[in-house]
């Protein structure tokens, strides 16, 4: 086992407390929400029914699975993928240098910056494997004609062979997600009417047969595939004398151009581009305008926010450990009043004026009810800083390693507290589709789900059990703050400080 890969292990470990649960634990929070069985996985890997080039290219006959190398060469779909990542790392060599020239930066062992190895992503030895399947119609805010989405994720592995004749399969820190729309509206049942969301919700709530959640094999894929996401862990830092351990994880998106067939780099859903907003006073001015607005406030509130492009970035690097109070976290440190340099582009004052303005027009907040709600969720509302909360380090959804045997999966589940706290909020959701009546998508704050999955969650680490985020304050140590009071634990267990934060702990056992 390589040394980088150690490390990773560590950091998911250290960042995951929910890597202590068993699979089968976890399994009843996500049924009829996701595919998270290695066995199914497994057969539907190995079977190349949703395999990235069946997905693609639908008419495709073979059915042994495609290496990396032979991906990215034989699929023009996904041509200026490389490209885009290799300018992004190139970006983030120059600038790491450019900060901090003293440190060595490079692939392998010997480095105080470990880079992840970009050859991994043109070998003969590396390929995609299905690690799950993920219901995501509780994004149907987005566009409601396509019922919201359908995440396939997949995860790079290397396959290097034994001397025995055998083989060894070992998953690298990348994932790639093809994500599909829930529905084309031109599909249509046996009856020969358009399919509704309330039985694409049906089809997923009563686990049939998994064909029938995506559409058939020879559907028109064409329509259904809106975009191909990217995570992988660019570098890490092993803790040394000029640093603490810190490992960097690298987002992009790639929007699907049906008319050109191909993937085009895209902004990220509401990553703010924090440099660019901060450096141009004139857009500073218009960002704050629109953020602050009634209607959008509201919306930013419930979490079904959608920042237009022109304050987005098209990249990412979410770093952790990142600690458990906002103002400590990236992407936007350096938004709010007190963090970072030069002026804020709000203020305590903006936001508690923007508050009572909204309050006067009769708009109630469900989680911002002060300046450091408004600063939590100006974090976890962005892709970055949504993956610095609750994940396994910088992943929210990593599988189960299907390619182990069964002792190994038995000792781990496929995704992060926060994705298992979320499922039943996104249950609820699926439920009401079904009953075609009209769902509510707001949410909690990545750290806590919604009071609406309490009973089921009560006593567990994703609302006040052990390791649950909890506020401090609330358990006196200060004036409460209105956005957290809530954040309380369970009987025999007491809020405690975990990181460098006046405002956010950790349950856990009462000492004394």
């Amino acid at each position: 086992m390589s040394r980088a890969l150690r490390i990773f292990l560590a950091a998911t470990i250290m960042f995951g407390s929910v890597m202590s649960l068993s699979a089968a634990e976890t399994t009843p929070l996500v049924r009829g929400t996701a595919i998270t069985d290695p066995d199914l996985l497994r057969k539907l890997d190995q079977s190349d029914a949703l395999s990235i080039p069946r997905l693609l290219q639908p008419e495709r006959n073979a059915t042994v699975p495609l290496t990396s190398d032979q991906l990215f060469a034989s699929l023009p779909q996904l041509k200026d993928i490389p490209p885009a990542i290799d300018a992004e790392f190139d970006r983030y060599i120059a600038r790491h240098q450019q900060t901090s020239p003293s440190e060595t930066i490079g692939v392998g062992e010997g480095f105080d910056v470990e880079l992840f190895d970009r050859a991994s992503l043109k070998s003969a030895n590396t390929r995609f494997v299905l690690a799950g399947i993920v219901n995501r119609m509780d994004r149907a805010y987005v566009s409601e004609e396509s019922c919201g989405e359908v995440r396939l994720i997949y995860r790079l592995a290397r396959f290097e062979q034994k001397q025995d004749g055998g083989s060894t399969a070992t998953r690298l820190p990348m994932t790639f997600n093809l994500v599909m729309k829930a529905r084309d509206a031109r599909q249509i049942d046996a009856s020969g009417k358009p399919i509704t969301c309330a039985e694409v919700a049906r089809r997923w709530l009563g686990n049939g047969d998994w064909q029938g959640l995506i559409g058939s094999r020879t559907a028109p894929y064409d329509a259904m595939i809106d975009r191909i996401e990217t995570n992988i862990q660019i570098s890490i830092s092993p803790k040394s004398a000029l640093h603490d351990f810190r490992s960097d994880y690298l987002l992009k998106v790639f929007k699907y151009d049906a008319a050109d067939k191909v993937f085009v780099e895209s902004t990220l859903e509401n990553q703010i581009d924090r440099d660019r907003i901060l450096a141009d006073d004139a857009l500073r001015r218009d960002f704050k305008a629109w953020l602050l607005a009634p209607a959008n406030l509201r919306k930013f509130d419930r979490g079904t926010v959608l920042i237009p492009e022109q304050y987005l970035a098209k990249a990412a690097v979410a770093p952790t450990p990142a600690g458990l109070d906002a103002s400590t976290m990236q992407p936007e440190f350096g938004m709010m009043q007190g963090e970072g340099k030069g002026a804020p582009v709000f203020t305590d004052d903006d936001v508690v004026g923007a508050l009572k303005q909204a309050a006067a027009r009769g708009i109630t907040m469900e989680n911002i009810r002060s300046a450091a709600g408004f600063q939590r969720r100006l974090n976890d509302v962005t892709c970055s800083g949504c993956h610095q909360t609750r994940g396994i380090g910088g992943f929210h959804f990593p599988g189960v390693d299907w390619l182990t045997d069964k002792a190994s999966n038995s000792n781990i589940v496929p995704a992060s507290p926060h994705f298992f706290g979320d499922q039943l909020r996104r249950r609820d959701i699926l439920t009401t589709f079904a009953a075609g009546k009209n769902p509510d998508f707001s949410r909690g704050f990545a750290s806590r789900p919604q009071t609406r999955g309490a009973r089921e969650l009560a006593g567990t680490e994703y609302q006040d059990g052990w390791g649950a985020h909890c506020s401090l304050q609330a358990e006196g140590s200060g004036t409460a703050d209105k956005s957290f009071t809530s954040w309380t634990c369970a009987k025999g267990l007491t809020c405690q400080a975990a990181a460098a934060s006046n405002r956010i702990g950790m349950c856990f056992i009462k000492t004394r």
